[in-house]
């Protein structure tokens, strides 16, 4: 091999570095970086004597200290289930809402002439950086003046009105890339706008419409700022309901460690669930 054509140092390093010496620090830094949720799974388990008493790890000697007594307790406590289940109908219908405008106002965006179009979509650019903040008291005194502060509509028509901006922009950007060719030819072959939009770009957007649905699903999902505001006291959401409890009755772990790994297994399994779309959504357009 000439010198020319010799790998450098650092190519050789890399090339070493990509082998299972890396694999086997990616897997140490993953079991770090689980170990937290791991604790609050195993602190779930436990009495609340023995978690007085010692820390989470000293179930790998001794467990016969595991107990689903912690889940049974909070599963039969009404006000946690109607937590649980405020959280739903916030977060299923903000999600749902987002990314159907958003792909109505994508599609728009991306491919229909309108007066304007440009400089709209500039404007949505620039709703991105408005942060939420900013809005809560002018929106509470809206909310209240229109009789829906306090309400579940209410939060989640903060969270579909702050969810849209990101939601065209990822999704008219999306769009934008599909073949023009391909849209005329359905146009000749007779398709309307509905037609194409529910029969072409819906499918091929299907990607890019996972990883919204995920980011919309977990924002709201793990909201606590605006619920706390906006959302009804005497049916919180899961987070305000956690956020409570703390207040309420101080060090309380068997409650609270139940509580929180059960708000945390359902964006779980969201995610898990739609995890290929969401990496081909993440990865689109990154290879032609």
């Amino acid at each position: 091999m000439s010198p020319a054509t010799k790998p450098s140092f650092a190519a050789r390093l890399a090339a070493r570095a990509g082998g299972g010496a890396l694999r086997v620090f990616l897997v140490l830094v993953a079991l770090f970086w689980l170990m937290p949720t791991v604790g609050l799974l195993l602190s779930s388990l436990r009495d609340p004597a023995d978690i007085n008493a010692s820390g989470w790890w000293t179930v790998f000697t001794a467990p016969a200290e595991l107990t689903t007594a912690n889940y049974a307790s909070i599963l039969d406590n009404d006000t946690f289930t109607r937590s649980l289940l405020s959280t739903v109908l916030i977060t299923v219908p903000a999600t749902v809402l987002v990314i159907v405008i958003g792909s109505l106002a994508g599609y728009a965006f991306a491919w229909m002439d309108f007066p304007g179009r440009d400089w709209w979509f500039l404007v949505v650019v620039g709703l991105l950086v408005v942060p939420v903040q900013v809005a809560l008291v002018p929106v509470s005194k809206l909310f209240g003046e229109v009789g829906i502060f306090e309400t579940a509509f209410g939060v989640v028509l903060f969270h579909v009105a702050f969810g849209l901006p990101f939601a065209i922009f990822l999704l008219r950007n999306f769009f934008a890339e599909i073949p023009r060719e391909l849209l005329e030819a359905a146009r000749l072959d007779g398709a309307g706008e509905i037609r194409l939009f529910t029969r072409v770009v819906m499918p091929l957007g299907g990607p890019a419409i996972a990883s919204l649905g995920i980011f919309q699903f977990l924002w709201v999902w793990n909201d606590m700022l605006v619920a706390l505001i906006f959302a009804d006291s005497e049916s919180p959401p899961i987070t305000v309901a956690l956020q409570q409890q703390v207040r309420q009755f101080g060090n309380n772990i068997d409650v609270l460690a139940p509580g929180a790994f059960v708000s945390m297994v359902i964006p779980l399994a969201v995610f898990f669930a739609f995890q290929r779309q969401f990496v081909s959504g993440v990865m689109a357009g990154a290879v032609k």
